[in-house]
């Protein structure tokens, strides 16, 4: 299998979240956290209502999904508001490598026990030395 188109999608992704936590930090000194968080997800689920009027969007299986996973929108509501406060506080590298390093931690517990129906991957020595290298760098960028 060819991953990389995945690679692409993934520095897309970083790309825009990297930016969209400075275009959030600029709102939120203008119109505070919850004006920043209302237009930007106001216009994005503008844009997702439109996309699915026109291409249309299947929800037969609602029933297979947990309870749980259906709190990915309030989620959602939390990652974009402690962005776009942390942000103009910390700085874009100071905010996001916490950001991100606290979403590292949580990811190597999911996969060590499985939690929500994730493969289990053993959180061995190899794994424990590159989040403790990630916490120092975490410190480095934010002393």
């Amino acid at each position: 299998m060819n991953s990389f188109p995945f690679v692409g999608i993934a520095v897309l992704g970083g790309v825009a979240v990297t930016l969209q936590g400075q275009f959030m930090g600029i709102m939120e000194q203008n119109f505070g956290t919850k004006g920043s968080v209302f237009i930007t997800y106001g216009s994005g689920g503008l844009i997702v209502v439109l996309f699915t009027l026109i291409c249309g969007v299947n929800l037969e299986n609602w029933r297979e999904v947990p309870w749980y996973a259906y709190g990915a929108g309030i989620l959602g509501l939390v990652i974009v508001s402690s962005i776009g406060f942390v942000i103009p506080r910390l700085g874009v590298a100071g905010g996001f490598m916490l950001i991100v390093a606290s979403q590292f931690v949580l990811a190597a517990l999911i996969d060590n026990f499985g939690w929500f129906q994730a493969s289990i991957r053993p959180l061995d020595f190899t794994r424990l030395a590159g989040l403790g290298m990630m916490l120092v760098g975490v410190w480095l960028v934010n002393r």
